[in-house]
């Protein structure tokens, strides 16, 4: 790959990144945010709304993001171009029943990796550094899934540009995962729950994170440091949800029973 391909190239994903960004947290921030109330079914986890000029500073940071997030990646299909990679395009190669094991591995190994950098984050020297940014969001908005500051962007980039050459993926299972990473993010930091009691009590609640579940964390820093599932959290003892909240409130809301400040 020229440099001339390369740069079009990335310029091209960072495109494609920040439309998917603007489009998904776009779409709920409609639903969700508009002054009229929720065109959903949700309850909302603030009392506050968050400030539009809150919001234009998430899609500044997050903007950033998309640059950081198209690096790696570009890197990855000048390598995979030339055969450097695990990725493929042929279903045979692995067979059907590979593509959702592959996902499943896939976003575990993901959701360990990030509950372990965030909680890195929290230690009290790298907070100031890498991850206040992104805590100035309270409330949380749609628009503060990809608001990072830069050297937490660059952490969150790297992960699957080093997992394809570790495990072989399909690339219609990467692209669902990438978009899958991005519709988690904006629902979590949506500010609003769409789940209902009876899914956040059930299986669900009990092993995904949800917005409620991810919310906790932006007020008590001390719990709920994963990414999509409760498993790391329960084993190291960071979980708490069913105990802090209050799933049948007047005005259908929920509240944190605790906060504490990180």
């Amino acid at each position: 790959m020229t440099p001339l391909v390369f740069m079009t190239t990335f310029l091209g994903l960072t495109f494609i990144v920040a439309l998917r960004y603007f489009a998904v947290a776009g779409l709920f921030h409609y639903l969700l945010l508009t002054r009229d109330g929720p065109r959903l079914k949700a309850r909302q986890l603030s009392k506050a709304r968050p400030k539009d000029s809150a919001m234009l500073q998430e899609i500044r940071w997050s903007a950033i993001s998309c640059f950081i997030y198209a690096l790696p990646a570009t890197w990855v299909i000048a390598v995979w171009q030339n055969g450097g990679t695990l990725l493929y395009t042929d279903v045979a190669d692995y067979g059907w029943a590979y593509i959702p094991i592959s996902v499943v591995v896939t976003l575990f190994l993901h959701d360990t990796y990030f509950y372990w950098t965030h909680r890195l984050m929290h230690h009290p020297q790298i907070f100031p550094i890498m991850h206040k940014v992104h805590h100035a969001s309270r409330p949380t908005s749609p628009w503060a899934a990809f608001s990072f500051h830069p050297t937490e962007s660059v952490t969150g980039a790297i992960f699957l540009p080093i997992l394809v050459f570790l495990i072989p993926l399909h690339i219609g299972a990467l692209l669902f995962i990438l978009t899958l990473m991005t519709v988690c993010a904006v629902l979590n930091h949506s500010g609003y729950e769409l789940m209902p009691d009876s899914w956040l009590k059930g299986f669900v609640g009990r092993h995904l994170i949800t917005a409620a579940h991810h919310n906790l964390h932006h007020e008590n820093y001390a719990v709920n440091f994963a990414l999509y599932f409760r498993f790391w959290d329960k084993v190291m003892k960071t979980d708490l949800f069913e105990e802090a909240y209050d799933f049948v409130l007047p005005g259908g809301g929920i509240k944190a029973a605790q906060k504490q400040e990180g």
